[in-house]
């Protein structure tokens, strides 16, 4: 019973922000399981995973690198791990156990997001035994081997390797599974998408599992969407351009890529330059807001109340929340 208060007292303290369906919340929370297990040293390691079958815990690879003999923790309670289907590249790891209590998490739609999309990353962050839940929105989703990485501020922690992050509604989107370094951290999660062909791998049932994830590959190999992360957080707008313009090279109509290499020329203060660039990214998105803010400051720049208007109304027709505050910051009375 104090667990089921804990987490009802851990809902509530989440909400400010969205209206959240607190049961359907409730829910997601008792979806989430500790993943634990002795490295070769003695000490313990942990993560997170989330149930989404009968005995079924999905959750990521790289926390079976160094024990031999994990487990899934709920509460109090431990279940053992007999097996796993492993796809180490994709650093997602489907677990089998037996009479884990609790219902599985209802599965989402990853690529049905849309940026400003309020989400909730529930995980034991820290290793602590009741999970945590943290609420931000969609900054991005980038394609990604059949499926889209999910970008957000949801922010997770050490021990949340392997959690989920939920709509607002309890679906699970995706698994929370890497962040850049420092504190303006870029946080990133798998696409739940990927569930279907994990399945079908072949069980495995020899600890640990060992295999690098394409997150982890050296920063010139990574995807591109992984480096622009760190020259955009170190402002390092030179850097940010030269990637962006490898990225449009490789992948011409992609809009984050224009995106970003408009956000590097802007800052060089090559406003020509970056207007082009934010327009190609509508050109090819046009649910691309993040461009088309920076496309309604840079008219307000130049005096082009019409751009001004144009753009209030285009953001209007995907977020009116959205063009409110869009009106807001150009110093517009309602509307601009």
């Amino acid at each position: 019973m104090r667990s089921l208060l804990l987490l009802a007292a851990l809902i509530s303290y989440t909400q400010p922000s969205f209206a959240l369906d607190q049961a359907k919340i409730f829910h997601a929370m008792q979806s989430v399981v500790m993943v634990r297990g002795y490295n070769a040293s003695g000490g313990l390691s942990y993560g997170s995973g989330v149930i989404v079958a009968k005995d079924k815990v999905i959750s990521n690879c790289h926390i079976f690198r160094n024990t031999k003999q994990p487990w899934i923790s709920r509460g109090e309670d431990t279940f053992a791990i007999v097996s796993v289907q492993a796809d180490k590249w994709h650093d997602l790891c489907l677990l089998t156990t037996f009479n884990l209590p609790g219902d599985p998490a209802p599965i989402g739609k990853g690529n049905d997001l849309k940026r400003g999309q309020g989400v909730l990353s529930i995980g034991h962050s820290n290793g602590v035994p009741t999970p945590l839940t943290s609420e931000g929105t969609i900054k991005s989703t980038y394609e990604f081997e059949g499926g889209k990485i999910i970008r957000s501020t949801a922010q997770f922690r050490m021990g949340a390797s392997g959690s989920g992050i939920f709509d607002l509604e309890g679906n699970l989107l995706g698994i929370n599974t890497f962040k850049t370094p420092g504190k303006q951290a870029y946080f990133y999660s798998l696409p739940i998408e990927w569930l279907a062909s994990l399945g079908k791998l072949p069980a495995e049932t020899q600890f640990p599992v060992v295999g690098k994830a394409f997150w982890e590959e050296d920063d010139d190999k990574k995807p591109y969407f992984m480096q622009v992360a760190l020259p955009e957080i170190n402002q390092d707008w030179p850097k940010l351009a030269q990637v962006a313009q490898k990225w449009i090279a490789t992948d011409p109509k992609n809009s984050e890529a224009w995106y970003e290499l408009g956000n590097a020329t802007e800052n060089l203060n090559k406003i020509d330059e970056a207007q082009k660039a934010y327009q190609q990214a509508v050109n090819f998105d046009a649910s691309n807001t993040d461009a088309l803010l920076r496309l309604g400051i840079i008219a307000q720049g130049k005096g082009d109340k019409a751009a001004m208007h144009n753009i209030n109304i285009a953001i209007a027709q995907i977020d009116k929340a959205l063009a409110a505050e869009y009106s807001q910051m150009l110093g517009c009375d309602k509307e601009c």
